[in-house]
């Protein structure tokens, strides 16, 4: 019998973060692989939500996203980002950073060019890619050293003719590194020089910590046509499953070839959300001060627990995961020893390989999510007391 999927759907595998979340509902464990909080958003981001469905916003909103729901991102990006876009031109609302991501790399990629993403990266790029028919190039991040830095020169090798773009994801998933200005700088002139586009993933923009600040690539000079910024309310607003995102950029005509790769991919986000998402763009600015304060205390606390545990960790200057080296356990192989930890310890995490493009890069890594409440966070520690260095050691390696 002749095969009947597609090649390209046999190049990847499903989302290990997911995997890991269906091995944590088997045994009962909690849940710090999916990044996702395990308690409610503001009550009135979620009577917002209820108003618009109970008002008869139930159909159809155009496809490239609800009038109201535009001209409050083009707002905030004013204010918070720097950017100054038209509402009418310049955005494709969409279903999650996720699809935007996605509707993106469709809408820019030939067979055959290449995109630069930096390493360690988020699982999706990968699979994007190989959709879009991209080739990646990797740079590396050094999570050993302070900043998380990368190779400026590195960065500037990975560049050639065939160059269409760089995914930049700041605050970065996994690593927790928020990208300074000075490396964004370095970033936008090799894009100027090479005539190539940034892509900038920025969910995570205002969970920040000890006072690193986030900067749009779009706003530096040159950039604002030649940057595509992907965005959700998820992370920022506590509803990832919401499901609704939106892609920015100056380019009209970028934004139009973004717009018809979405029409046909999705049609159009949720409706009544995208309602209440307005209230979510306009919440008070210290509601972002706050978060970030919240999500400092929640870094912390798991910070500590896992170096009480045994984990050598990189402390995150952003986002909500840590990045979690598991040497100290003996252990070689990340994926049987994550699995060791959802089923006899009770806490699942994610396989640091599964964000790395050669699996051995990340072997000695799991990461940890914490959008999480403080009693789960002291139920995780009180699991992971019972991990024994010894015992790791017979169940942590295949």
């Amino acid at each position: 019998m002749r095969r009947h999927t597609a090649a390209r759907v046999g190049l990847f595998t499903e989302s290990v973060i997911r995997e890991m979340t269906r091995l944590n509902n088997l045994h009962e464990a909690i849940n710090l692989a999916q990044g996702f909080p395990d308690f409610d958003p503001p009550r009135e981001i979620v009577e917002a939500a209820v108003e618009a469905v109970r008002g008869g916003v139930n159909q159809y909103a155009i496809t490239w996203g609800a009038p109201n729901f535009r001209a409050a991102l083009a707002e905030k990006m004013r204010w918070y980002n720097g950017v100054d876009l038209d509402p009418e031109r310049h955005f494709a609302v969409t279903c999650g950073a996720t699809e935007g991501m996605m509707a993106t790399l469709l809408a820019i990629i030939d067979q055959g060019d290449e995109v630069i993403v930096f390493e360690p990266f988020y699982e999706n790029y990968g699979p994007d890619a190989l959709l879009s028919g991209a080739t990646l190039r990797h740079v590396q991040m050094d999570l050993d050293a302070p900043g998380i830095p990368f190779d400026p020169e590195e960065l500037g090798r990975a560049f050639t003719a065939r160059t269409k773009a760089i995914i930049i994801n700041t605050p970065h998933n996994p690593s927790g590194k928020v990208f300074a200005r000075r490396e964004l700088e370095i970033i936008a002139e090799l894009c100027r020089r090479h005539d190539a586009l940034a892509i900038t993933d920025e969910v995570y923009e205002h969970i920040l910590y000890d006072g690193h600040a986030h900067v749009s690539i779009a706003s530096l000079p040159g950039m604002a046509e030649r940057t595509i910024t992907v965005n959700s309310l998820s992370k920022s607003y506590s509803v990832t499953g919401w499901r609704v995102g939106w892609v920015a950029t100056a380019s009209e005509d970028i934004a139009n070839g973004i717009r018809r790769a979405h029409d046909f991919l999705t049609v159009g986000a949720p409706a009544p959300l995208q309602e209440a998402g307005v209230v979510c763009l306009r919440m008070p600015r210290k509601y972002y001060d706050e978060l970030g304060r919240m999500y400092q205390t929640k870094r912390d606390i798991l910070l500590g627990i896992l170096n009480e545990a045994g984990f050598t960790c990189v402390t995150p200057q952003g986002a909500y995961y840590v990045m979690a080296d598991i040497s100290g356990f003996g252990a070689k192989d990340d994926v049987a020893f994550a699995h060791y930890l959802v089923k006899e310890i009770g806490v699942a995490s994610v396989p640091g390989s599964s964000f790395y493009h050669e699996p051995a890069m990340g072997a000695r890594y799991v990461r940890f999510a914490y959008p999480k409440r403080k009693e789960t966070l002291e139920e995780v520690r009180r699991r992971l007391a019972r991990l024994s260095p010894a015992r790791t050691r017979v169940h942590g390696d295949r």
